[in-house]
């Protein structure tokens, strides 16, 4: 099926080109842009206290169930001067006025929102639900009237205001896919020599990456995505599509070199490594989609569209990358001046996306460079093709020498690998699920400079009040609900209690912590107040509020995490025992995927909760590993490493089955696709440390766990301890017993590949 589809692509190049993808990618580019996109979040908390308190509030009024927001001010004359004050009041009722926002001023409560000395003032905002974007929109325009009450107090008014709470929180991504691009096309031309080779897998990526985000923006239309989908389709996408287009150019590569001819070349290339990215990008749409366990509706969107990037990048590695090839024929290594144009015109496009983080930069120097180097291949296509250069043997290949070093001492590189990997692994142990404060922002971002004004003018948990309910009849009794808000300001954790009624059967109790909503002693009072302090009141009441919410989601998920794991990895481990035939093979790989995931974890521990080395990438304070986290890094950095599992041991199970010399075909397997490997690794942790370099705590953690995982996978994993415990298993990695083949179905990554001379095989392709 692959070889005819290949062969097709092949002889009607031009067809599959110019009259399919140019074609549907710019048709389904401009539907996109008319119907337009409608990437959201509705807030899904999971069952609980905090969503039964929300839901209660939501039926007194949307504002009092929404989001808690901060407009801060410290004035060293008081802010019960006369002048601040008349213009603060002034401020607040125009915030007030517009349409879903409820203000609470401190000069209606006093004793609650203005600190002891007077200097210090907070007024709360109760904002309904709304977008990410649409929170951007109204922070502009709040902070717009701030910025105009200030100009009316004159330069001497000594007054600063500041803005706190989710309206204000701002998150900026990286510029991580052109950094990805800039990383990736130095890699290429670095480990292949070649700018034409370099170029079309990148090419290719990023043709199927606007395929992908268009179809993903239309989709956002009938389901719920957030709205930083097409960032994570962009970095999964980039990712994948490289990794997929390179492995089938070096094995295009390999067969020229071997007297075949483009076609031939071409055919055997899709027919075998094709396969293998086809099976690895299954792999990796199951893990995203195993997401779905989770039960979230905003995270259903999100797999979803990860999974239709990656679906796109499979179609076009084994459709448009064969008609590319054909076109490029012989000259797959020739680096032209066109080819260098191209380089170029890549590297200015990405470096000018960078520094005016205009995305469209990007896509112009990448649409040009694609432009030229079609036309530059389209016009040498119709002369001769360029003879053959002689290359070295795979034997005198440095990973050959490589591999045949690690099986001649496979114990104590297992035993070094799998102990690096356990002492990694370790501060997993310890792991505290939560969600970061604000205290975790720059310095000269407004929402971190209201946080510590907060914390100066009454202590670090009025960042992070709870809610408690008082339902029934009590709610009406004034001695019952006061007598109870003293109960909880009594309670050890508790810096103040303030009862306030909502109507005759609710009344609310806003309790405030003496720690940080981020630290663990506000976890351990939320569950003192639940299990404790609560039931011995005999009152009906509940705890809520954004911390408490925060508590609940994290526990939800946690809960879920081992669920979505155990999942995730037996079908992965069916999948690749009927793919390699085997027992041993697939077992193998999923316990060292999981070691690799844990010890990416481990770090983030290490780092983000421990906070060891945390200024070096400029984290603000230790604090819990956010609850999303562990869950988005299993699906995505399982699905890669399986990417490149299957990728290594498929070449392994194809020498094998040449061969019969189980140590043959170890040192071959790995000496032909750990340059692959280790450069696609590379150009993964180019994009992903990328979100290391940005200000948002979330953002670091994320990155810094992708890094982490690719890099240990590529190195301590792919190159130790794989080929030592292939080694030490011997030819037990591919026995399966019999009965288990007669019911496994037959699926075969491996491809029918020519009959060919051992000492033929070599490492990489032809040019001048």
């Amino acid at each position: 099926m692959l070889s005819r589809l290949a062969r097709w692509c092949v002889r009607h190049k031009f067809v599959v080109v110019f009259g399919i993808w140019v074609p549907l990618f710019i048709s389904l580019g401009i539907a996109s842009s008319v119907v337009g996109s409608d990437f959201h979040t509705q807030m899904q908390l999971p069952s609980g206290e905090a969503r039964d308190v929300f839901t209660l509030l939501e039926s007194v009024s949307k504002e009092e169930a929404g989001f808690d927001s901060q407009i801060v001010v410290k004035a060293p004359q008081g802010v019960v001067d006369a002048d601040v004050q008349a213009s603060l009041a002034e401020l607040f009722a125009k915030v007030d006025e517009i349409d879903g926002i409820k203000v609470v001023s401190p000069y209606d409560q006093p004793k609650q929102q203005i600190n002891a000395d007077g200097t210090i003032a907070y007024a709360q905002l109760k904002i309904t639900g709304r977008t990410q974007s649409q929170f951007a929109s109204l922070a502009t325009q709040i902070e717009g009237l701030g910025d105009r009450a200030m100009a009316r107090m004159g330069v001497d008014h000594q007054i600063r205001l500041e803005y706190g709470g989710q309206a204000f929180s701002k998150m900026k991504f990286p510029a991580s896919e052109a950094l990805g691009i800039i990383a990736a096309v130095v890699i290429l031309v670095l480990a292949f020599g070649s700018v034409l080779a370099m170029g079309l897998p990148i090419g290719t990526a990023l043709i199927g990456l606007g395929l992908g985000s268009s179809i993903v923006g239309l989709l956002s239309n009938v389901g719920e995505m957030p709205e930083f989908t097409t960032q994570m389709v962009a970095m999964i996408g980039l990712g994948v599509g490289i990794d997929y287009a390179l492995f089938i150019v070096t094995r295009y590569r390999e067969a020229l070199h071997d007297g075949l001819s483009v076609e031939d070349s071409i055919v055997e290339a899709v027919d075998t490594s094709g396969r293998a990215v086809l099976f690895a990008g299954i792999t990796v749409i199951i893990s995203l989609l195993g997401l779905y366990i989770m039960g979230l509706s905003f995270v259903r969107g999100l797999a979803t569209g990860a999974a239709v990037g990656v679906l796109m990048m499979m179609i076009a590695s084994v459709t448009l990358l064969p008609a590319l090839l054909a076109m490029a024929g012989h000259r797959i290594n020739v680096t032209s001046r066109a080819a260098m144009l191209s380089l170029g015109l890549l590297v200015v496009g990405g470096l000018g996306a960078i520094v005016t983080s205009n995305a469209r930069i990007l896509l112009g120097g990448v649409a040009l460079a694609v432009a030229v180097l079609l036309a530059s291949v389209i016009v040498k296509s119709l002369r001769q093709p360029i003879p053959q250069r002689t290359e070295k043997p795979i034997e005198q290949s440095f990973w050959y020498r490589w591999s045949r070093f690690i099986q001649r001492r496979p114990w104590p590189i297992f035993l070094f690998g799998a102990g690096v990997l356990v002492v990694l692994t370790l501060p997993l142990l310890s792991i505290r699920l939560g969600f970061g404060d604000n205290g975790n922002a720059k310095p000269d971002q407004t929402i971190r400079r209201s946080y510590d004004l907060l914390a100066e003018g009454f202590g670090p948990g009025f960042n992070g009040p709870l809610i408690v309910t008082i339902e029934g009849a009590n709610a009406a009794k004034p001695d019952v609900v006061q007598q109870f808000a003293t109960t909880l300001s009594d309670t050890p954790g508790v810096q103040a209690a303030f009862a306030r009624p909502i109507r005759d059967d609710l009344a609310l109790v806003t309790v405030i912590p003496k720690s940080a909503p981020q630290d663990v002693a506000t976890t351990d009072l939320v569950h003192r107040l639940r299990q404790d302090i609560i039931p011995d009141s005999g009152l009906t009441s509940r705890v809520g509020g954004f911390t408490a919410a925060s508590q609940d989601f994290s526990e939800y998920l946690g809960a879920r995490l081992p669920v979505l794991i155990g999942a995730v990895l037996i079908l992965s481990f069916l999948l690749l025992m009927a793919v390699f035939r085997s027992l041993l093979v697939p077992l193998k790989a999923v316990i060292m995927n999981l070691l690799s995931i844990g010890a990416a974890y481990g770090v983030v521990v290490a780092v983000f909760q421990w906070g060891w080395g945390k200024d070096l990438i400029g984290v603000g304070k230790p604090g819990p590993v956010e609850a999303w986290a562990p869950m988005m890094l299993f699906a995505i950095v399982f699905g890669l490493s399986m990417d490149y599992e299957v990728f290594l041991l498929s070449r392994m199970k194809e020498e094998f089955d040449r061969t019969g010399d189980n140590a043959t075909a170890v040192a071959d397997g790995l000496a032909v696709t750990a340059r692959v490997i280790t450069a696609a690794a590379l150009i993964m942790v180019c994009v992903f440390s990328a979100f290391i370099l940005g200000d948002d705590r979330q953002l670091k953690l994320f990155g810094l766990g992708l890094a982490s995982a690719v890099f240990i996978d590529a190195t301590i994993v792919r190159m130790l301890l794989v080929p030592a415990t292939m080694e030490l298993l011997g030819a037990r990695n591919w026995w399966l017993p019999s009965w288990l083949d007669r019911l496994l179905p037959k699926i075969n990554v491996e491809g029918r590949r020519r009959e060919e001379v051992r000492p033929e095989l070599v490492l990489s392709g032809v040019g001048e």
